[in-house]
């Protein structure tokens, strides 16, 4: 889902330049995820109702070529934090990855975690972690996405996307026409598949 939503937010060459670096990434087999630690943080301070203190200490166990990322990010994760209200109201939720059919592509749908408040609301939650805000193209995608299958990913939930870095929360727009969403989203994936085609080497 990254890939692709990244995908939909360029233009132009800068298309073709992503999906061969996308596809060169692949045959590396690279793709390193240095926010894991970030993420298993902030999730420790809403499930054991820390306020903050393991988003406080994170920044001290990571390698030292991630300390300025995590500094980074670390105050809008507590901004964050602070926006989902009292601790005492709040927990976890379990979610599921969801495959969604685009068009020609298959497109993995992972919520990095789920949130099930008191007063019986639920959200599943994607973090965004670029020092760019989401794009609205970006924002419209994944939370579609996610809304799309949501049955299967934390059922009667609300998908959100935050921007950690500022620690902002993005909702679906409600004036938003799903249908143009979904022919929107399928033209993308089209031209998607068709340019990791072309960047496919051949056969040995």
């Amino acid at each position: 889902m990254l890939g692709f939503t990244r995908y939909v937010s360029r233009t132009g060459p800068a298309k073709a330049t992503f999906v061969g670096g996308l596809r060169r990434q692949r045959e590396r087999r690279s793709g390193f995820n240095p926010h894991g630690q970030l993420v298993k943080a902030l999730k420790a301070d809403i499930a054991f109702r820390t306020g903050g203190s393991y988003l406080g200490g994170v920044v001290d166990v990571v390698k030292d070529r991630w300390k300025p990322l995590y500094g980074a990010l670390r105050s809008g994760a507590r901004t964050y934090l602070a926006s989902l209200g009292d601790p005492q109201q709040v927990d976890l939720a379990q979610t599921r990855e969801a495959i969604a059919a685009v068009g020609p592509l298959a497109v993995k749908i992972n919520p990095h975690f789920g949130l099930r408040f008191a007063d019986g609301r639920r959200e599943a939650v994607r973090l965004h972690f670029d020092e760019a805000p989401p794009s609205p193209e970006i924002t419209t995608a994944m939370l579609h996405l996610m809304a799309r299958h949501m049955d299967q990913i934390l059922p009667n939930a609300e998908p959100v996307l935050v921007d950690l870095r500022r620690g902002t929360t993005h909702r679906i727009d409600p004036s938003a026409r799903p249908a143009d969403i979904e022919s929107w989203l399928a033209g993308e994936a089209a031209a998607f598949t068709a340019m990791w085609s072309t960047t496919t080497p051949p056969a040995a």
